[in-house]
């Protein structure tokens, strides 16, 4: 376990895991019973990749995320209400109701809506990069992307152009060990996909458990430092799992029953780090209990909110389909 931060910050970072995991545990109940429409590429299981590398970053810096964008929304700032209002399709939703499952953000907290093209964030991240030191700002921005998109071109043109650069983003692999439905194995060579690929951009990197809140967290402040002083970016490999599928039509066959075991029941990162915090005395059972049951309610009634909120007028259709600077 990595140095141990206050216990302020420790319940914050325990708190925004479990809200995280609880948001994806009732998207997952309200598709499985019919009542809510689309598709959903859930990140339950990562919650310690999102919580430990946003945590620390400023309302003014930005996040760009996947098509398993959930986690990171939530730890970056937007609300579960307008993340279930937007699940739901509707007015109120962090897109207007537009976006669904796979597109949410919000750029007033420095949400940039996600992108389901597998690689398709990791240039915009390096133009918004760009803005800044162009516009000799100090923000940073922490673009996230999966194993399997390491390997698409606009990874290594993008990491090519950053390393020249010197561009204030921090890139995060979540290698999940799994692109879709096929092993990293049989799609990559290199032990550590993206860390091994870093020097050949001049770019630094971190090879971090993914699943360990602390020492993600600490890697980000290393990365996050080295981007506002100037320094370039960073590339963090976190190597964390999924607990279901790619989607939700996915039963997993094709991952190993003790893989999935030693994974899902040995190194949940909501459940170890909450075992953590109880041990360093942050918090009491009976507290913590308290705590969670009121982010239980939270997500509770978001749902309810969300099923009774507006749909968006016929009229709103016709908006944001075109610049209209």
């Amino acid at each position: 376990m990595s140095n141990f931060p206050s216990n302020e910050k420790a319940l914050g970072m325990y708190k925004k895991m479990y809200q995280i995991r609880k948001y994806e545990e009732s998207i997952y109940y309200l598709f499985l019973e019919g009542i809510m429409p689309g598709t959903i590429h859930q990140s339950t299981g990562e919650e310690a990749s999102a919580v430990g590398m946003l945590y620390d970053l400023r309302k003014d810096d930005w996040m760009a995320s996947t098509h398993r964008p959930a986690g990171h929304d939530i730890a970056k700032g937007i609300s579960v209400k307008a993340m279930m209002c937007e699940m739901f399709g509707k007015a109120e939703g962090c897109c207007g109701g537009k976006g669904g499952a796979m597109h949410t953000g919000d750029i007033s907290v420095g949400v940039i809506p996600a992108n389901a093209i597998v690689g398709g964030n990791l240039p915009i991240a390096a133009g918004v990069g760009l803005a800044f030191k162009m516009q000799k700002k100090d923000n940073v921005v922490v673009c996230f992307f999966g194993d399997g998109a390491s390997n698409e071109g606009s990874y290594h043109e993008t990491m090519n152009a950053a390393g020249i650069w010197k561009l204030p983003v921090v890139y995060v692999c979540e290698n999940n060990m799994y692109s879709a439905n096929t092993s990293i194995s049989l799609t990559c060579c290199q032990k550590n996909v993206a860390a091994d690929r870093a020097a050949v951009y001049g770019i630094p990197s971190e090879v971090v458990d993914g699943n360990d809140v602390l020492a993600v967290n600490e890697a980000a402040a290393r990365a996050i430092a080295r981007a506002r002083a100037g320094e370039g970016p960073t590339i963090i490999e976190v190597k964390t799992y999924r607990h279901g599928g790619h989607s939700r039509n996915d039963a997993c066959g094709y991952r190993p029953k003790d893989e999935e075991k030693l994974w899902i029941q040995g190194r949940d990162p909501v459940k170890n780090f909450r075992k953590v915090i109880l041990e360093h005395n942050v918090i009491s059972e009976e507290e913590l209990e308290k705590v969670e049951a009121g982010i239980e309610q939270e997500i509770e009634e978001a749902v309810e909110y969300a099923k009774n909120a507006l749909l968006p007028s016929y009229e709103s259709a016709l908006k944001n389909v075109y610049w209209e600077g």
